[in-house]
C-alpha cells in the first residue's frame, strides 16, 4: 500500500433497512459483487478517511438481490437498529481487496493523474471518472480547454503510468477543440 492510498475501498452503501428483522439493503459499489456474499465481517464507516470511526460487525448472512446486496449483521436485530446504519459505507481494508488484473486500476489511483497527449501536450488533471456503461470517461480539468471528457477506450488511452502519475492519450479527431 502506497503512502497516499486510502485505508479502505468502499464496496457498498447502506440505503435502508430491508424488512423488520435487522437486514440492510446496500447499493453495490464494486465490480466484484459476488465477494459480498462471502464477507465474514462488515466494516461500516461514515468517512473512509476516518478509519478510527469504523464499526465492525460479524456478518450472519449476505445475499445479492437484483442489483442490491442484503446483509444481516450480528447485533442488528430490528428495523430501528438497522435504520441507525443508513448511509454508512461498507468498506474493505485495501490489503483485502480483490487483486486486480494487469491494466486494471482503482478509481483512487487515477484521480489526480496528469493527462498528456502522445505529442507531450499537457491537457490537465483527472478529477473524476464517469461510469457510462459502455466505457468509463475520464473528467479532466484543463486550464487550456476547461473540462474535458476523455473516453477510456483503447484507441485513446495509450498508457497509464502510475509511477510517473501520468496518463498518455492519442486524441481522436475532434476530441480536443484545436486539434483536428
Amino acid at each position: 500500500m502506497a503512502q497516499n492510498d486510502p485505508p479502505f475501498l468502499v464496496v457498498g452503501k447502506v440505503l435502508r433497512p430491508h424488512g423488520v428483522r435487522g437486514e440492510l439493503r446496500l447499493q453495490v459499489l464494486t465490480s466484484y459483487p459476488e465477494r459480498l456474499k462471502h464477507l465474514a465481517t462488515a466494516l461500516l464507516v461514515r468517512d473512509v478517511d476516518a478509519p478510527d470511526d469504523a464499526q465492525r460487525y460479524p456478518v450472519e448472512r449476505a445475499r445479492l438481490h437484483q442489483e442490491f446486496a442484503i446483509l444481516k449483521l450480528e447485533g442488528i436485530e430490528d428495523r430501528e437498529s438497522a435504520e441507525t446504519l443508513r448511509n454508512y459505507l461498507l468498506a474493505v481494508p485495501l490489503d483485502e481487496a480483490v487483486p486486480l488484473e494487469p491494466e486494471e486500476f482503482y478509481v483512487f489511483q487515477l484521480i489526480g493523474l496528469e493527462m498528456v497527449t502522445d505529442a507531450d501536450l499537457v491537457l490537465g488533471t483527472v478529477t473524476d471518472i464517469l461510469e457510462t456503461g459502455a466505457n468509463d470517461v475520464y473528467v479532466v480539468h484543463s486550464e487550456r480547454y476547461g473540462e474535458l471528457l476523455i473516453p477510456a477506450i483503447e484507441p485513446v488511452i495509450q498508457k497509464i503510468d502510475l509511477e510517473n502519475r501520468r496518463i498518455i492519450i492519442t486524441p481522436l479527431p475532434g476530441l480536443l477543440p484545436d486539434i483536428a
